[in-house]
C-alpha cells in the first residue's frame, strides 16, 4: 500500500500500478489504478479519472515526493502536468506487484493449456486431454512457459514436443469434414486450392452433377475452405460439412 503526505493530509493508495519513466537521470512515476493503464492503451477505457488514482507527477510515489518544475523542465521541457503525464501513461514502463505478476503469469499458463487441450485428442480413445493433464506430462518433459514470449507459438512448440516424445499417447485433433461442390466449384478450385488443404482423402465421387469430397483437414485450414467457397463467383457452388471435431490420420 503507498500513502502519500500531503500538507493537509494523508491519502492512503490501495490497488495501485506505478507507470515510472527514466529521463536522464531522473525518474518519475505516476499513480494508477491496477490493470487500468493496459485497459487506457487498448483504448478500452478512455477516461482519465477511472485510470490515475491522483493527477500529479512524483519523483517517488511510495514515499509522497512529488516532482518539483526544475526536474520536470529539465527532462521533459514543459511543466504542464497534463502533457507530462500523458507521455508517462503512454510510454512508461508498467510496474507490476508481485500479486498481479503471478496472476497475469497463471493467466497465461492457463491460455497455454487450453490451446494445447483443445488442439490434441488422445489417438486410442479419440478423448481430448484435460490442461491438468498435459502440464503434467510437459512437466515431465521439462517444458515450461517463458511469460516473455507469445502463448500461441509456444503452445504449438509443446504440441510438436508431446507429439514426438509420445510420454501420453497424443496427437494433433483434426476435423473429418465433406464437401459437395459443383462442376464450377470443383473445376475452378479444387485441384489448386481445396486439395493442398486437405490432410488425407478418404472419399471423392461424382455423380455427374456434384462432387462429395469427405476428408481430414487442419482445423487451421476449416476457414480458408469456408472463404473460397464464400467467394462472389462461388455463391451456392459448394458447401462444408464438419462430420467430426476429433478426427486423426490413420
Amino acid at each position: 500500500m503507498a500513502v502519500i503526505n500531503q500538507p493537509s493530509s494523508q491519502i492512503k493508495l490501495t490497488n495501485v500500478s506505478l507507470v515510472r519513466m527514466k529521463k536522464g537521470k531522473k525518474r518519475f512515476e505516476i499513480a494508477c489504478y491496477q490493470n487500468k493503464v493496459q485497459d487506457y492503451r487498448s483504448k478500452i477505457e478512455k477516461d482519465l479519472d477511472e485510470v490515475l488514482q491522483i493527477p500529479q507527477v512524483f519523483i517517488n510515489v511510495s514515499k509522497g515526493q512529488v516532482a518539483n518544475n526544475d526536474d520536470l523542465q529539465k527532462s521533459f521541457g514543459t511543466t504542464n502536468q497534463d502533457e507530462i503525464i500523458m507521455e508517462i501513461l503512454n510510454k512508461g514502463e508498467i510496474q507490476l506487484h508481485e500479486k498481479e505478476r503471478n496472476a497475469n503469469l497463471q493467466q497465461k499458463q492457463n491460455e497455454f493449456l487450453t490451446i494445447i487441450s483443445t488442439k490434441c485428442i488422445n489417438p486410442r480413445s479419440k478423448k481430448r486431454y484435460t490442461p491438468s493433464m498435459i502440464d503434467k506430462a510437459l512437466n515431465e518433459l521439462k517444458f515450461h512457459l517463458n511469460p516473455t514470449k507469445t502463448t500461441k507459438i509456444q503452445a504449438l512448440d509443446a504440441i510438436k514436443l508431446l507429439v514426438e516424445k509420445q510420454i501420453i499417447p497424443i496427437a494433433r485433433a483434426q476435423m473429418k469434414i465433406k464437401l459437395l461442390l459443383t462442376k464450377k466449384a470443383y473445376t475452378k478450385l479444387y485441384e489448386e486450392e481445396i486439395k493442398p488443404k486437405i490432410d488425407h482423402l478418404e472419399e471423392l465421387e461424382n455423380n455427374g452433377k456434384n462432387y462429395e469430397i469427405i476428408g481430414i483437414i487442419d482445423p487451421i485450414n476449416y476457414r480458408a475452405i469456408v472463404n473460397l467457397l464464400e467467394e462472389k463467383d462461388m455463391k451456392n457452388e459448394g458447401s462444408i460439412e464438419v462430420l467430426d471435431m476429433s478426427a486423426i490420420k490413420e
